[in-house]
Formats: structure tokens, C-alpha cells, sequence
């Protein structure tokens, strides 16, 4: 399986949108600082993820998440998560 997730920092409520064929050990090299783009935004937490069978899906999906309209897409997707958290920013759901 192909997964797209989507991360949000615990230290200043940034998301990170990518993808990988395992989600949990992506999720720990993140939070080991183990990726460039992410280091500094340490400790992230998994919002939300995908699973795709064909690589190219997945890697279409990402990039289109990763563009304005994906953002917005995105954020409404996922509306009640961010209504929760703007509520309580301190909250790890």
C-alpha cells in the first residue's frame, strides 16, 4: 500500500502533507528530526492519511493536496478536527 497523510505540528499547529509505503515508521522519522523540511516543527501528530494501491495515485494525490486547493480541500475534509483544535489548541486530536 501507498499512503498520503497529513501531519500537524504539536509545536505551532503547521501541516505537512506527504507520502510512503509505511506509515508508522514515517511518522517516527519525523519525529526524530530525521526529515529536513520537518525538524524544526517537532512533535507532529497523524491527522489524517490515505491508502492507495498504484504508487502513481499516491503520488498524484499528494501533490494535488499539496497545492492551494488540495489545502482547502483538505481543511474541509477534516472541518470538525479543526474546529476541535482551534478550541483547544493544546489538543492532540
Amino acid at each position: 500500500m501507498f499512503y498520503v497523510y497529513t501531519l500537524r505540528s504539536l509545536k505551532n499547529s503547521k501541516l505537512y502533507v506527504g507520502y510512503t509505503t509505511d506509515l508508522r515508521e514515517r511518522l517516527l522519522k519525523h519525529n526524530r528530526g530525521m526529515n529536513f523540511s520537518t525538524k524544526a516543527y517537532t512533535p507532529w501528530t497523524l491527522i489524517h492519511y490515505e491508502a492507495y494501491l498504484n504508487k502513481k495515485d499516491a503520488r498524484r494525490r499528494e501533490k494535488y493536496l499539496k497545492t492551494n486547493q488540495g489545502a482547502r480541500l483538505l481543511k474541509r475534509m477534516l472541518k470538525e478536527y479543526f474546529y476541535h483544535v482551534n478550541k483547544n489548541p493544546w489538543s492532540k486530536n
